[in-house]
């Protein structure tokens, strides 16, 4: 089955084809770094690095760019706010933020372009579109003409007409258009500036982009992802400013993830319901944020609350109890137990990507990984020894793996706490050969809050540190 992807731009699932075969040409909206990066974020990065994944696992070679938006208004307004150089406020939240991927084992990008070290490319790029009638200037802003697009729109499904007829009373006189959007700001007291032939000022946050894709990947790409929200007017200007230069389609595939729902609500600044990368990270291995997104599928908003994060972080644990060794001198199975477990693994595998090639469609794809999870620890308590649980494993890593799945247990820092646990768990084990239930199940109860991953099957109980 050939990998399909929804495309935004044709609102249809099409067969991948890549401009040129084996390569594929991918750009992601990153974030504009004025603030600690938000969950919201994560869900995004983990998006496309795990679409990215998938392409490299297929055996595409895959140029992967993603941005920093590192001067906009909102940067400028917070210096200002708080009395920070915009640079060095920039420079801090890029940092943070590529802490917090690697924090999330996201792939790092082919290129992480900045908006301020591909200046002389955008300034090329707005002489360009003034060159060719496609924008013009007013007291040293540049504005792009909308109308010199005949399809603009195309992308959000919008029309120009009903857009004008829809704008702001507050509309810029000078504008011939008034969804002409500036592609160069004139420069204002306070605010960082660079030359340009028509005057001192900065790009608008559009051109960036285009700028930016132009430069790293060429005229046109195969994907071009982001958060839903950029649609319009980001994306649909992106569109209308590249194909006006070159004439060409920009992005043959246009993927979009959904937002991030806090307590029935968009995460966002300016409701103040934000939860940072950092302080999920305090509280949860990387593993469950990436979980949460594999289990919602890209194109869902995601729900975030305490239940779905419980939920996720459970799911974990029995991805975790997969690692655990073989039950010591467990007997073995027969070759009838052992066939049937390989083939589960074989199957696993072959919905697995089944699923992927529809659309990234981690959600169904994750299931496939726990039939596969529920026949390895099965097997495990009916006594399969070690060698006998190596292939459906090294099939459960393969498909892990291709999801950025690291699932490192997190052992306890105390490791002379060990005997004690080995001592409690033999307590246990006299207490249930008493048939004091209440009593054993009390010590499993503590020794889960510690941490201690309990299991027992008819050989014998076993433990191993969780979360």
């Amino acid at each position: 089955m050939p990998l399909r992807i929804y495309n935004t731009l044709s609102r249809e699932k099409e067969t991948f084809e890549p401009i040129e075969a084996g390569k594929v040409r991918m750009y992601v909206c990153g974030p504009t770094v004025y603030d600690k990066a938000h969950v919201g974020h994560a869900m995004s990065a983990l998006v496309f690095d795990i679409a990215r994944r998938y392409l490299e696992y297929c055996g595409y070679d895959v140029r992967y760019v993603m941005n920093f938006t590192d001067v906009d208004d909102r940067i400028i307004d917070r210096a200002n706010k708080i009395g920070a150089d915009p640079y060095a406020l920039a420079e801090t939240y890029i940092n943070e933020f590529k802490q917090n991927l690697q924090d999330l084992n996201i792939k790092p990008a082919t290129v992480n372009p900045r908006a301020t070290e591909e200046m002389d490319f955008i300034i090329e790029m707005v002489s360009r579109l003034l060159e060719n009638d496609s924008a013009y200037t007013v007291d040293g802003d540049v504005y792009f003409r909308v109308q010199r697009i005949e399809d603009y729109g195309k992308l959000s499904g919008q029309k120009l007409a009903n857009l004008n007829a829809g704008a702001r009373i507050q509309v810029d006189k000078r504008k011939e258009n008034p969804m002409d959007f500036a592609i160069w700001k004139a420069a204002k007291p306070g605010e960082p500036a660079w030359d340009s032939p028509w005057g001192k000022g900065r790009p608008g946050w559009h051109i960036e982009c285009s700028a930016m894709n132009l430069h790293h990947l060429g005229e046109q790409i195969d994907i071009h992802g982001g958060g839903n929200d950029l649609i319009f007017p980001h994306h649909e200007n992106e569109i209308a400013q590249t194909e006006a230069l070159t004439g060409k389609t920009f992005a043959r595939y246009w993927m979009h993830n959904g937002m991030l729902q806090l307590k029935g609500e968009k995460m966002s600044k300016s409701l103040g319901n934000l939860i940072t990368i950092d302080e999920f990270l305090s509280k949860y291995p990387g593993d469950v944020m990436r979980l949460l997104v594999i289990n919602a599928g890209y194109r869902s908003p995601l729900t975030f609350n305490e239940e779905v994060v419980e939920q996720t972080k459970n799911a974990y644990k029995r991805l975790l109890n997969v690692k655990r060794p073989a039950l010591p001198n467990a007997p073995g199975l027969d070759e009838i137990s052992i066939k049937q477990l390989n083939e589960q693994a074989q199957k696993s595998k072959t919905g697995f990507l089944a699923a992927m090639d529809d659309d990234f469609n981690t959600a169904a794809a994750s299931g496939f990984i726990f039939d596969l999870v529920r026949a390895i620890n099965q097997a495990r308590s009916d006594g399969a020894a070690t060698e006998q649980l190596e292939a459906a494993e090294e099939i459960f890593n393969e498909l892990t793996d291709v999801l950025g799945l690291e699932l490192k247990a997190q052992k306890q820092a105390l490791s002379t706490a060990d005997p004690f646990i080995d001592l409690l768990i033999e307590l246990r084990s006299e207490l249930r050969q008493q048939k004091n239930w209440a009593l054993s199940d009390m010590l499993r109860d503590k020794l889960a809050q510690l941490g201690v991953t309990i299991e027992d099957s008819k050989d014998g109980t076993t433990w191993s540190w969780g979360m």
